[in-house]
């Protein structure tokens, strides 16, 4: 959700001739979350003997399941994990960065234990700002280990709905040579548009990014944490110039998303 910027780049003689392209690419842009296609790879947990094991997180951590801040190293978002468990089909988890609360999620697994829906409220990089919320579900792909909790296995995101717009919107201004990037949680850059990387504000994960144009109408961003690749995206405008599609590829997670966002 947080790491959804795209930007551009061109040779120097072509400067002018971007510029005056470029403007498709100008104004605030907005996810359509029900025109979204989630990575293919589930996210595996396990909840068993009283230790929550989160195997497909960057890095993976295990902490005891005991409603305690318990300290995770190597997520640039926060540094504890809380894990309470509810009842054998609910959990709730709460995330703290240097003792604040910076996210809080409910995921709650069906009777019948094909389903999960989770809410979520995320101020992990919204700079004092109001959190990003929504919620979602997700589907079953395999089930835990025998008689662990419910919420354990591997699960598919099939829907996240009712976000918030500080979530899903950002806006891009070109001028000159140069690409400006704000977003209302409070990321924002200003990058030149020959590949040069440049410093990514606001962000505890992402620390610069670099841009390129790929065809005429595709702008590829590159993020980098501390100098390592994190995520390539690349935003190709359609033909009425109101709409966009997004591809995404997580290079921490080595999942890939594709989405639409469309100019407000």
């Amino acid at each position: 959700m947080r790491k959804l910027f795209i930007l551009t780049a061109i040779v120097f003689l072509l400067m002018p001739m971007l510029a005056v392209a470029q403007s498709a690419f100008d104004g605030t842009w907005k996810i359509d979350t029900n025109n979204v296609n989630f990575p293919k790879k589930p996210t595996e947990l396990v909840l068993q003997n009283g230790m929550f094991d989160c195997k497909t997180c960057v890095p993976p951590y295990k902490v005891k399941a005991d409603g305690n801040d318990q300290p995770v190293t190597g997520h640039p978002y926060y540094d504890t994990v809380a894990i309470k468990v509810v009842n054998d089909h609910e959990i709730q988890e709460t995330d703290k960065k240097d003792g604040k609360v910076v996210s809080t999620s409910t995921s709650t697994v069906s009777s019948d234990g094909k389903t999960m829906n989770f809410t979520f409220q995320d101020a992990s990089d919204t700079n004092g700002g109001p959190p990003v919320t929504g919620d979602g579900e997700a589907t079953r792909v395999a089930n835990g280990p025998a008689g662990s909790h419910a919420i354990s296995g591997s699960w598919r995101t099939s829907k996240v709905q009712n976000m918030s717009d500080n979530g899903i919107t950002w806006t891009y201004k070109v001028s000159g040579d140069q690409l400006t990037m704000n977003a209302p949680t409070g990321q924002s850059y200003t990058a030149k548009l020959n590949g040069t990387e440049a410093p990514m504000k606001g962000d505890p994960g992402v620390t610069s990014v670099s841009v390129k144009m790929v065809g005429k109408n595709t702008l590829e961003e590159t993020d980098k944490r501390n100098g390592k690749v994190i995520a390539i995206s690349k935003m190709t405008i359609g033909a009425d110039g109101k709409s966009a599609k997004i591809v995404y590829d997580d290079k921490l997670q080595n999942t890939q998303t594709e989405y639409t966002a469309m100019k407000q």
